[in-house]
């Protein structure tokens, strides 16, 4: 299958000829759907926060001395968040007038953060008024936002866009996580923030940020960190025969394996707690007081699973027997069932995640359910691709999900002695994605590894929370800009 050229590539990669073959074969058989037992709701896998223990648990969370970082996965480009205008600059001027989108970029278009700017950038190529071409919904607008030689808003990555205007400056979203990493991740005067970034952009993001903070006067010293997705962690492609893809000259094709390739970004960084948000996910100043107060309920959280755990576990090494207090307190962290004293010990000695939940009103995104798994059930983060929604049973369990995550996690990644999980050992391999692409035309499938707070923390102890509303706030099309808590 694979030819002398082909090995000196992988090798150049970091990937062996084995695991190309278990990808091949992977392709082959597929990805079993998940067995869904039922819906965690509050209650039931999902605990609701009663308003009397709010200071208490924020306190607790204050008063720890912990080492904290945030974690922004902020790699992927905005060509998705444009989609929609891409999609107009191909239409005739008739459709194209009279589309919805059109309409409402236009509409709107001053209430972009972006709009000096791109005025500006219009400006600059072209002589026509920027004000009568707004007036005429002139497409000349839109290249301008999106192509290179304007602001090339749809090629750079999400994090390095105009977000939101404040009376005198604006903000990126690299920048509001940074205000909000100052508000619930300092610790003794320090604040660690780590962004995965790709190799393309990682320059602009440290020029961004560079100015960014010697722009400002802070008390608390920032330490900003960047990694960039392996090239160890690629897939490789299949044709629809799965056999590998080639292109036109012969060589491998690879893929980037989604998120979840992140999980060894993850697990190595060196924290005691880690907040993990996603990039698009921000608002500004004036509505950030929940979010702020609820990551710190959910670290203090963390922390008093963790403690509990941990002391459980000290118990064991003192020869003491734990195996009731080990069932209870496994099942307040997700996982229900019949285990021996050994199991119960392994179990409890695994990394920790704490998952805000909030109501789902329609918005795409894993939601929170049993899963039966090796004779127990375990709360997992569950995607519609990993459901056999074709079976009527799982179909009618899928839609009673009354929650879903919308990546607000906090995570505890050591062990009761201080040293770091290996959190590729609690991966479930058998958790992925095959997703039909194209490439030049020719069809091919591509596979992302589990996901990262899906399969990638499949085997991890999990308390799911939930959380208010107005703590997801996501920018998934640029249209979501126009809505209140972005204005």
């Amino acid at each position: 299958m694979l030819n002398p050229k082909d090995l000196s590539l992988l090798e150049k990669r970091g990937i062996t000829e084995k695991e190309i073959n278990a990808q091949v074969a992977r392709f082959k058989k597929g990805f079993e759907p998940l067995k869904l037992a039922n819906a965690a709701t509050v209650g039931n896998g999902i605990v609701s926060i009663d308003d009397s223990r709010i200071d208490e648990l924020i306190t607790s969370y204050e008063s720890a001395e912990v080492s904290v970082l945030k974690f922004v996965p902020a790699s992927g480009a905005a060509s998705r968040m444009f989609k929609n205008l891409f999609a107009l600059l191909d239409l005739d001027d008739q459709d194209y007038l009279e589309n919805d989108t059109t309409k409402q970029f236009f509409n709107g278009i001053s209430n972009f953060a972006f709009c000096d700017d791109l005025e500006d950038a219009f400006n600059t190529r072209y002589e026509e008024s920027f004000e009568e071409s707004v007036k005429k919904k002139d497409k000349k607008i839109i290249s301008s936002l999106l192509l290179d030689g304007g602001l090339a808003y749809g090629s750079l990555p999400k994090g390095l866009l105009k977000f939101h205007r404040y009376e005198d400056h604006l903000r990126t979203p690299a920048h509001e996580h940074i205000s909000e990493g100052l508000a619930y991740a300092t610790k003794a005067g320090n604040v660690n923030i780590h962004f995965t970034v790709s190799p393309d952009h990682q320059r602009k993001f440290e020029n961004h940020i560079e100015k960014l903070l010697s722009s400002l006067q802070l008390d608390a010293h920032i330490n900003i960190t960047y990694s960039t997705q392996k090239t160890s962690t690629d897939t490789i492609a299949v044709d629809v025969g799965n056999n590998v893809f080639r292109d036109d000259e012969g060589n491998l094709l690879f893929r980037p394996a989604g998120h979840g390739a992140l999980l060894e970004n993850l697990g190595q960084l060196d924290a005691d707690i880690v907040f993990i948000k996603n990039i698009d996910n921000v608002v500004p100043d004036r509505i950030k007081f929940e979010t702020i107060k609820y990551k710190k309920v959910l670290a203090g959280i963390l922390l008093i699973y963790q403690s509990r755990a941990f002391e459980l576990l000290r118990s064991v090494e003192r020869g003491e027997k734990i195996k009731d207090e080990g069932i209870v307190l496994l099942r307040e962290m997700g996982m229900d069932g019949l285990l021996s004293e050994e199991q119960i010990i392994d179990k409890l000695n695994r990394p920790i995640r704490v998952c805000g939940m909030v109501k789902n009103e329609g918005e795409p995104g894993g939601g929170p359910f049993w899963v039966n798994s090796d004779k127990n059930l375990t709360l997992q983060i569950v995607e519609s691709a990993q459901v056999d929604t074709n079976d009527s049973d799982q179909e009618s369990i899928f839609v009673k999900s009354t929650h879903f995550n919308p990546v607000d996690l906090v995570c505890g990644l050591k062990d009761y002695k201080g040293n770091p999980f290996d959190l590729l050992k609690f991966r479930d391999d058998d958790t992925g994605f095959i997703t039909e692409k194209s490439y030049q035309g020719r069809k091919l499938k591509a596979m992302e590894l589990p996901g990262l707070w899906n399969g990638s923390m499949a085997d991890w102890n999990t308390i799911f929370v939930e959380v208010p509303l107005i703590t997801f706030n996501p920018v998934k099309t640029v249209m979501d800009l126009l809505k209140e808590n972005h204005q």
